[in-house]
């Protein structure tokens, strides 16, 4: 079977974009696909993707995908393009009976942080360049939700899990990161009326490390590169804030961190005489999260990019960072808003106001667009 898709998209606010995908089904009469696509845009300059996936000894819970992709993103939030180039393979199971998903896989990735912009920051300047990622993969999925786009029930748990620089292709960089998050929808019930009025709430808390490591024998461990590092804050995570507008920036330049834990709640109400049934909702949502970069304990300041340290001292590093994420409010926003799910994406226009806002965080008031598929 071949199917051909044309579709124009704005993610983002202020993110426009063209995509094209081919499908190819059951290529060779054992279930195997072949999908290619393509996306040009405002953030997404450009980007090529190809992969084709297979069963694995005709089990249909066992499949393996092998693919390459290319892309160029504008990364204005940090004055600069991102160019990647790579491959990966990944292997992917299915329980049939918990319905849990594990994904392992391998990636090869070149990286190239380029057209810096005129007033772009040190931070970024130093991490300007050329390297290449070497990293092995794992992720882990329970979804247990009735709608994976609008839950009004269930719960989500996942992790992603990524270990770089170790192997035979080692690459340049080296780290250990874990990614964690949780959701719960529930229905909320109305005092004295028993009919489900289709009322819900959801809440979800994220949190990540980066973890830096050694290469080889060395005993020295270098600071992570902003390729690698968590970045927060946009209409589909912490609300109120500009898109990466929050944890450490260097000028007006968001750098990511190696740090971070948000949360967030959100009430969904049916939009009135429309019924539970229908994919419009009203929302009242207050979120927050807090990211923060390693620091160098030696001096207080913040550790560079370029420098190194004894694997002791970044292990007193990480757990301090850890510790600090709990030291004060977190960066807070709140607000309400209108949401129109579709199969394969979820529309939110929201108003946000901004209730705690750290020096130098780049929060904003007022309506935003949010469009994807996995929101806080």
């Amino acid at each position: 079977m071949f199917l051909c898709g044309y579709r124009c998209t704005r993610r983002l606010a202020g993110d426009g974009s063209v995509y094209f995908n081919v499908l190819l089904r059951n290529l060779f009469g054992g279930a195997e696909s072949l999908n290619a696509n393509a996306a040009f845009g405002t953030r997404t300059r450009s980007a090529y993707s190809a992969n084709f996936d297979t069963p694995v000894l005709s089990n249909p819970d066992l499949r393996w995908e092998l693919g390459g992709l290319q892309s160029s993103t504008n990364k204005s939030w940090a004055s600069h393009e991102e160019i990647l180039r790579g491959g990966f393979t990944r292997f992917k199971y299915l329980s049939p009976i918990s319905g849990h998903r594990h994904e392992f896989g391998y990636t090869g990735m070149w990286r190239q942080i380029t057209g810096l912009a005129e007033k772009a920051s040190p931070a970024v300047r130093a991490d300007a360049g050329d390297s290449f990622k070497s990293s092995f993969t794992h992720n882990w999925t329970n979804d247990q939700r009735n709608n994976p786009i609008l839950p009004t029930s269930g719960y989500l748990v996942k992790t992603a899990a990524e270990i770089a620089g170790v192997g035979p292709l080692a690459g340049d960089v080296a780290f250990a990161k874990l990614e964690a998050e949780t959701q719960s929808s529930i229905p909320v019930p109305i005092p004295f009326i028993e009919k489900d009025l289709g009322i819900s709430l959801t809440t979800s808390i994220r949190g990540g490390v980066l973890y830096p490591l050694s290469f080889g024998r060395s005993p020295n461990v270098t600071h992570s590169r902003i390729n690698d590092r968590f970045f927060l804050g946009g209409p589909t995570d912490v609300r109120g804030f500009r898109h990466c507008g929050l944890g450490p920036h260097d000028g007006q330049d968001a750098v990511g961190g190696d740090v971070y834990a948000a949360g967030g709640a959100s009430l969904l109400i049916p939009f009135p005489r429309v019924g539970k049934e229908s994919p419009l909702r009203l929302q009242a949502f207050i979120n927050g999260g807090r990211l923060l970069a390693l620091k160098d304990t030696r001096r207080h300041k913040d550790w560079q990019s370029g420098e190194s340290m004894g694997a002791d001292s970044v292990r007193q590093n990480v757990q301090d960072t850890i510790a600090e994420l709990a030291n004060g409010l977190p960066s807070m926003s709140a607000g309400f808003g209108v949401i129109y799910a579709l199969p394969v994406a979820r529309f939110e226009l929201n108003f946000s106001l901004p209730l705690v806002i750290r020096q130098f965080e780049d929060a904003r008031k007022g309506l935003t667009l949010g469009v994807g598929i996995s929101f806080l």
